[in-house]
Formats: structure tokens, sequence, C-alpha cells
């Protein structure tokens, strides 16, 4: 699913990930913690195809990540980042909606993510008045949606009661169990005990071994 080989990627001139080695096997759920600073961010964004390496490879989902055309690639993608990425004037519907046919899927669907997710009565409530945990509710639910073949996850439970916690692991499992594959980041690794196959620690752009 993902193949990191001594990747080193670099952010406005200066080196943040260096000489990396990491595999994500298909049914497989890979945990990175670390501190602030660390690259745990850059990693995921990597892996999404939003950050190319300027040494060594990475290659996900079969595709060279500095390949010209990405589209088909980034189309399997699933990320939840730091903050809800929705268009704020829509509603919270609407938004789905506009996945939905962006890839294809019959709109008719729509309701039911809502409903997993708890938010059928708020349905037509504008994202830019919404909570944090709505928005990262409808994330969840667009992912839900789109089915992706590789899961990112970068702090998605941070801020989040234990319902939408709750979500949020089912969705990883939803992942593993058809065979695809996630890496899941967050600073507490408390919560990728439970969720993860194995967990490494980022220090300084580097991997140490996982446990």
């Amino acid at each position: 699913m993902v193949r990191f080989e001594e990747a080193g990627v670099s952010l406005g001139g200066r080196p943040v990930l260096r000489d990396l080695d990491l595999v994500v096997d298909p049914g497989e759920v890979v945990g990175i913690t670390g501190p602030n600073g660390s690259g745990k961010t850059t990693v995921i964004r990597a892996a999404a195809t939003l950050a190319t390496p300027d040494r060594g490879s990475i290659v996900v989902l079969g595709t060279d990540t500095r390949a010209t055309d990405l589209l088909v690639t980034r189309r399997s993608i699933g990320m939840i980042g730091h903050n809800p990425g929705l268009i704020p004037e829509l509603t919270l519907e609407e938004n789905l909606v506009h996945v939905a046919r962006l890839a294809d899927i019959e709109p008719t669907r729509v309701p039911r993510a809502l409903d997993v997710v708890g938010l059928s009565e708020a349905a037509s409530r504008r994202a830019e008045n919404s909570s944090f945990g709505m928005r990262r509710r409808i994330e969840i639910a667009r992912l839900l949606l789109t089915r992706p073949q590789l899961l990112l996850l970068d702090e998605a439970a941070s801020g989040l009661d234990e319902a939408a916690r709750q979500l949020i692991d089912a969705l990883v499992d939803s992942v593993r169990k058809r065979g695809g594959g996630c890496i899941v980041v967050s600073h507490d690794p408390a919560q990728l005990a439970g969720l993860c196959s194995r967990v490494s620690t980022l220090v300084e752009g580097r991997l140490e071994p996982a446990k």
C-alpha cells in the first residue's frame, strides 16, 4: 500500500524526514507517534502524495509519488488532517453531496452516511455554523462514502468525545477488513495502542523500531 525507502523530505529547504523506511501492507494499521515537530504530519502529507521526496523514494498504491499524474491514486486515498476540510458556506449534507458527485457516487447514499455519524437532524446546518465535532463527523461520513483503499489520519481523534472516537475506530476497522491500509498519527501513544498493528516513534525525522 505504502513504501518509503530511505526517503528524505525537505520543506522550505529544511530537512524534515531523513532516510525514512516505512512499509504499510494490505490490511495493516500502522501508528506513528512522536513529539511536536518530529515530522509526523509530513509523513501523512507524503503518503497522501502532497509532499515529494528529494532523496530516496515513496511509492503509494503502486505509484511513485514523483509521477506527473497522480489523480487516479489520489482518488483512492482518504485523509483527515488537523482541521476539518469542509466548504464553509455549504450545509453538512451539501458537503457530502458535493463529495459524492465528484467521486461518481450515488447521492442517495448521503442520508445513510449522515445517520451513521449521528447528524441526520443537523444535515441542513451550514458547515461554518457547526461545531468542530460535527465537522469532524462529516469528514468521517465522507470517508464512509468514498471507501478509500488508503486511510491517513493525522490527530483525527483530538478534541473529540468518546462516541466520535469510536466512529474513527470503526472507520479504521472497515478499511482494514476490506484489505486497505491505514497510517494513524497521534501524539498520544495510548490512542494508538488498541487500534494499530504496530506503532513506531518518529524523532527528528527518523523512525525508531516499531513496537
